[in-house]
């Protein structure tokens, strides 16, 4: 069985600093992943579809447009998971981010790619999301399958023991 690669857009109006986030999760994931950098949303928008899996939007806490992307990006396809990587801390747009639907806010600084390409991991290659898209199950009968799964597991484990 073949996983399809992970589609993944990024949204930074710094084209260097775009390409080398992209180079870098290409580096670290190779061709499980396929990305697309955009220097502006508007582009993104136009192509973010139900198979589009995670959006990373650079930002300012300053900058209204970042939050107005996630917004699109919410409406048009709900289930593409969200990272807003911003350039300082704010305790504003990280409430407003996660109202609108963001999974993470990352401040750029030392380490962020190496916290990005964690949370990459952790969101887009879970279980769950393989289990819907290979095997074509609703996301509540995954769930259910992967909880039967564990509870075997653990009552395995268990018996073994007894």
């Amino acid at each position: 069985m073949t996983i399809q690669a992970l589609n993944i857009f990024i949204v930074d109006d710094n084209k260097a600093a775009g390409i080398e986030l992209k180079k870098y999760l290409w580096d670290k994931f190779g061709d499980r992943v396929e990305i697309t950098a955009f220097t502006d949303g508007k582009s993104c928008l136009e192509e973010v579809e139900s198979d589009t899996h995670l959006v990373i939007i650079t930002c300012s806490p300053s900058d209204e447009k970042g939050l107005l992307i996630l917004k699109s990006i919410k409406a048009a396809s709900p289930a593409t998971e969200v990272i807003m990587l911003v350039e300082r801390e704010s305790i504003v747009l990280a409430i407003e981010s996660y109202k609108a639907g963001a999974k993470e806010l990352v401040v750029k600084e030392n380490g962020s790619e190496k916290k990005l390409s964690y949370l990459i991991r952790r969101i887009v290659m879970a279980p769950i999301r393989i289990i819907v898209k290979e095997l074509g199950l609703s996301q509540r009968l995954a769930i259910f399958f992967m909880s039967f799964i564990t509870v075997g597991i653990i009552v395995g484990i268990a018996l073994y023991f007894k």
